[in-house]
């Protein structure tokens, strides 16, 4: 049992302000059974309140856990996406009286091979893992955490959904509306940036955007897709490229807010004015859109959402003998965010296809 927390409130203090005894809130914090509904909204309200912060390192000693939660990345898409995931994964991690540690698993010298995962994974004292994109589709790291019988959610998997936990948005969905906004505004020459081949998110976004154009009975030239990885400068390249083009496109979709906002500072060096010759829009919603000029035209992931569900989903299956057997899907919603980047074509452009 916990005497003490790590902020120098004990769980004797949680039980005399809930009015309960120590084991109840022993019970609670163990998510134990014994204590009702109303009794568990009150004493986790009081955590929160007063700071209280488990002893990981006196329960780890106690036996079956170490109450260590991973999150894998591999350094691929922009740094906002795993500030995000960070955030979310921490909030639910404090809840639950777990500790959360972030580990890339790819290195200068590239992706590990399949008997160093397998190290990794074995040498590891994390209770569940939390993967991130694309490493949720990695079939050497999904093979070595399920031979450790490590409990494991993905986020966003781009297939074998039922192989595992899962949370994920409808990014296809996303693309697809993003583009028709555009279209609704006039535009017709709208070109895409994308972003990493074979990265989920990607791979999905630019689906959706053929799908709107396709829906419009646009063929698009291959010159209309130009390719990014997520990061900034390949925006600004790719922009720089799609501007070369006769006749250039009067709006730029981007994969990614990163690669938008590289989109606004190539359109500035050429003097393309955005709106008014051009429209830029992206995709997460991350914080230098809204500070970029003009701000950003961009859909909102609430990815911080997604990794707060996802380890909800974990530590809720800890215990569980039928938690990997029993697939769980919990889906979030996206929504269009509408700022100055993007607006009605110029009208000197005619609107057919």
């Amino acid at each position: 049992m916990d005497k003490s927390g790590d902020k120098g409130v004990s769980i004797k203090d949680i039980a005399r302000e809930a009015g309960v005894s120590i084991a109840t809130v022993s019970r609670v914090l163990n998510r134990g059974e014994g204590a009702g509904p109303e009794v568990r909204s009150r004493v986790l309200e009081i955590v929160e309140r007063l700071g209280y912060r488990p002893n990981v390192s006196a329960r780890a000693l106690s036996g079956r856990r170490n109450y260590l939660i991973g999150v894998l990345f591999l350094r691929l898409g922009g740094y906002h996406y795993l500030g995000e995931v960070q955030l979310g994964a921490t909030r639910a991690c404090r809840r639950a009286g777990y500790h959360l540690l972030v580990e890339q698993i790819e290195s200068a010298d590239g992706m590990p091979s399949p008997e160093a995962l397998a190290a990794f994974v074995r040498s590891a004292a994390f209770d569940g893992l939390i993967l991130t994109p694309p490493l949720s589709d990695d079939s050497h790291l999904l093979a070595a955490i399920e031979d450790a019988a490590i409990p494991y959610v993905r986020l966003a998997p781009n297939s074998d959904e039922a192989r595992s936990p899962y949370v994920w948005m409808d990014d296809q969905e996303a693309a697809r509306e993003q583009t028709l906004a555009l279209w609704d505004l006039g535009h017709r020459r709208i070109a895409y940036i994308d972003g990493p081949a074979g990265h989920r998110a990607a791979v999905r976004r630019k689906a959706g955007y053929l799908a709107a154009m396709a829906e419009r009975g646009v063929s698009v030239p291959s010159a209309w897709i130009a390719q990014g990885d997520f990061f900034g400068m390949s925006g600004f390249n790719a922009t720089e490229a799609l501007l070369a083009l006769e006749p250039a496109p009067t709006a730029i979709f981007a994969g990614n807010d990163e690669m938008a906002i590289g989109a606004l500072a190539a359109a500035a060096k050429h003097r393309v004015a955005v709106p008014e010759r051009l429209s830029v829009v992206g995709f997460d919603n991350a914080p230098g859109g809204e500070t970029s000029w003009p701000p950003l035209t961009t859909v909102h992931q609430p990815i911080a959402e997604m990794a707060e569900a996802a380890v909800d989903m974990l530590i809720g299956g800890f215990g569980d003998r039928r938690f990997r057997a029993r697939v769980q899907e919990r889906k979030l919603d996206y929504r269009l965010v509408r700022r100055q980047s993007a607006a009605r074509a110029p009208s000197d452009i005619h609107l057919a296809p």
